[in-house]
């Protein structure tokens, strides 16, 4: 048995206003079994402790509080958003609570357990079926969203893409990980939109921390000015530039393939009894990519993005595995 078995001591739990004051504040978990294997003190910022499950109950909170408090949104403003899955979710989860009408365009990457969700929290879903030949189907799914937005009255794109309430929300995040281990040395962070890459890199600078931000990537995205190819791992990467990435802000990039997620989760899975989403297999793997080239004595954060639950039809699902990725 690896673990010893003990009785944790609890405190009492907080009493909270609303389901919207538990978004943040997420446990820094000592990844005990993997620091063992790897020699490297490591830790989990575990995102899907989040309410909605991901780390994008923080940017969906902090895009409608802040359009909220300019006036931009309110209860007869229909929201507008694109979504692979969990920035619709963290969306409906907050606009659900404000009874703020919600559109989500996805595409046929999004998965069942998803829609499933999103019809259960009363959001309308338009579907893009084509890839767009520039963009794939981000750059479709863009296109959708701007054509509702000049038909529907009073429709606003919340665009988690250049909203810098995005990275706002991800400034929280650092600070969250740098009062828990104020000697951190690296943050591992998957990268989609890169608000939560750009948001730990401005605390970092603000800060004057020795922190190094590696940014995660998938390979076939466009992020970091690579070729793009087809991807099946659902908010990684991406088919557009970031409008928020400024490359020198960044320590390194590592490129993560599919399999390589699948890979990430499963050893995350088996080692430390977590069950994560693809991003998080992402950053497991380049931790354990990197570590020949990391000192001894390091301290590492993995940011681990959401749930595995809604990956089960795909990540976990060994057919569909050999399927799209073998």
């Amino acid at each position: 048995m690896n673990a010893i078995l003990t009785s944790p001591v609890k405190s009492s739990p907080a009493q909270f206003d609303s389901i919207l004051n538990t978004v943040g504040n997420t446990p820094l978990v000592h990844l005990k079994q993997l620091s063992a294997l790897t020699g490297i003190d490591v830790y989990g910022k575990l995102e899907m402790a989040n309410p909605g499950g991901s780390i994008k109950d923080r940017t969906s909170l902090s895009i409608i509080e802040e359009g909220i408090k300019k006036g931009d949104i309110t209860p007869s403003t229909t929201l507008i958003e694109s979504s692979s899955g969990n920035m619709a979710i963290g969306l409906a989860q907050v606009c659900r609570y404000y009874n703020i009408p919600l559109i989500i365009v996805v595409d046929p990457k999004a998965n069942k357990h998803t829609l499933k969700i999103l019809n259960a929290y009363g959001v309308k879903v338009d579907i893009v079926n084509k890839p767009n030949d520039e963009g794939g189907y981000l750059g479709a799914r863009l296109d959708r969203v701007q054509e509702l937005v000049d038909t529907l009255d009073n429709a606003v794109w919340t665009n988690q893409y250049g909203n810098r309430a995005n990275p706002k929300a991800h400034y929280v995040t650092m600070s969250e990980i740098a009062s828990s281990l104020p000697d951190a040395d690296y943050v591992f962070s998957a990268t989609s939109t890169c608000g939560t890459l750009m948001g730990c890199a401005s605390y970092i600078q603000e800060k004057n921390l020795s922190t190094k931000l590696i940014a995660v990537d998938a390979q076939g995205s466009v992020i970091f000015g690579n070729k793009p190819k087809e991807r099946f791992i659902p908010g990684h990467g991406a088919g557009l530039p970031s409008q928020f990435l400024d490359k020198s802000s960044i320590y390194d990039v590592m490129h993560i393939s599919d399999m390589e997620c699948v890979m990430g989760c499963k050893k995350l899975l088996e080692i430390e009894s977590i069950l994560a989403g693809g991003s998080s297999g992402a950053v497991t793997t380049a931790f354990l990519k990197r570590v020949p080239e990391l000192p001894k004595n390091s301290k590492c954060v993995l940011i681990l993005c959401d749930r595995g639950e809604r990956y089960l039809e795909t990540i976990y699902n060994e057919e569909w595995v050999a399927k799209k990725l073998k």
